[in-house]
């Protein structure tokens, strides 16, 4: 990953440097990282800074640090807005935006050595003053993650455009709590992007963003313990439009599919569920080449080729996504597909066992072999074909 990463605007006053924490890592108790995450916000990040300037007080060690994305001129507009700031300003420029909004929040999580780190989108949809309120109810009662809540009294998703954009949002809501309901207790709103955390809650190399929602991402890996909220009213856009499309709506489902399977039984139970998905392309295709006149044990050898490609991309894409770099996707495909067709050998005499001797009709034969050879072929496949290779394996960038 390219990146450029130009140092804090700092004025003469000495004590202006005071977090200093981006560059130099080192903790100053009490201070605070602000990361801000851009993509082409050149016309919100001015009047940003302008509101932070007249909301954190002097007493507050803080500093500001943009993770940007961009492909316009937003990097440029910041250094020049930087000049008028009494608190430290930095970017880190990233030419590849590996794991989207999320991966550049745990780009600046790394850099960041404060006590506390805040997290808000560049938009103005986060009110800036709300940042020391946050911080001061984590000081206030000992809590390790402090949420900007739109669900408490007081708070508002006003500025939610439309009513499609509410139902999805409450949907999205009602989903991660009922997947998570221990990470996200005392979490009215895992949807949020604005809240503030203890750095010391925060282990960033745990942590695989995939999209937008990173406080999810947060609450279900790292499990901070205290958990408060803050109400506030989502505000309108302060120019641009939003970067949220029907694409990222599939990307939170993907990552809530892989934080659901992080562990082995979840991913034995996603694996089982994935392939019950898989007899509708294997049944399909035997239906048809068995009902052309093919004989039904050649029949089964073709139709398993289906389910076997369908399942691939599936589990490819909802269990073991992080895995993926363990090995070339053509050694991957080869492995997965070397194993469902020797597990075929093993199904075709017990299918011709269940048609011969029990007088079971084909399909439900076929149904029946793949479920007693299930787990078998779920232990192969997570050993073969993700595991990691070993310390000396390099993985590969072609994933």
């Amino acid at each position: 990953m390219s990146e450029d990463l130009w140092p804090p605007h700092t004025l003469d006053d000495p004590e202006a440097d005071a977090p200093r924490s981006a560059a130099s890592g080192s903790v100053t108790a009490g201070s605070v990282t602000l990361i801000i995450p851009t993509y082409n916000e050149s016309a919100n990040v001015g009047e940003l800074l302008r509101r932070l300037r007249a909301s954190i007080p002097d007493e507050l060690p803080c500093e500001v640090l943009f993770v940007d994305d961009s492909t316009d001129d937003t990097p440029a507009v910041i250094e020049k807005a930087a000049g008028d700031c009494p608190f430290p300003v930095s970017v880190l420029h990233r030419e590849s935006p590996d794991g989207g909004l999320g991966g550049a929040v745990v780009e600046g999580v790394k850099r960041a050595g404060s006590d506390w780190i805040v997290v808000m989108d560049a938009d103005l949809q986060h009110p800036p003053h709300l940042v020391p309120e946050l911080v001061g109810e984590g000081e206030r009662t000992g809590a390790d993650l402090v949420v900007a809540s739109r669900y408490l009294p007081g708070g508002s998703r006003a500025g939610l455009a439309g009513s499609y954009r509410v139902a999805v949002s409450r949907g999205a809501t009602w989903l991660a709590k009922g997947l998570f309901p221990r990470a996200l207790r005392g979490i009215s709103d895992p949807m949020s992007g604005f809240f503030a955390m203890r750095r010391s809650a925060v282990t960033a190399d745990a942590l695989k963003p995939l999209g937008y929602k990173i406080l999810l991402e947060l609450a279900v890996r790292c499990r901070p313990q205290r958990r408060a909220e803050v109400p506030f009213v989502f505000q309108d856009r302060f120019a641009g439009e939003s970067k949220s499309t029907a694409r990222e709506g599939l990307r939170f489902l993907t990552h809530l599919a892989a934080l659901r399977s992080a562990s082995p039984l979840a991913r034995m139970v996603g694996f089982g569920l994935i392939g019950l998905t898989g007899f509708v392309p294997n049944l399909v295709a035997l239906w048809l080449l068995t009902h052309a006149g093919m004989q039904y044990l050649a029949a089964e050898v073709l139709a398993n080729q289906a389910g076997v490609l369908w399942n691939f991309l599936l589990i490819e894409t909802l269990l073991f996504r992080d895995r993926r770099r363990h090995r070339h996707w053509a050694d991957r495909i080869g492995r997965f597909a070397l194993l469902a067709n020797a597990d075929l050998l093993l199904r075709i005499p017990l299918i011709a066992l269940f048609v011969g001797r029990f007088g079971l009709e084909v399909l439900p034969a076929t149904a029946l072999a793949l479920v007693t050879t299930f787990v078998l072929r779920f232990a192969a496949t997570e050993a073969l074909v993700y595991l990691p290779r070993g310390p000396r394996a390099v993985p590969t960038a072609r994933s």
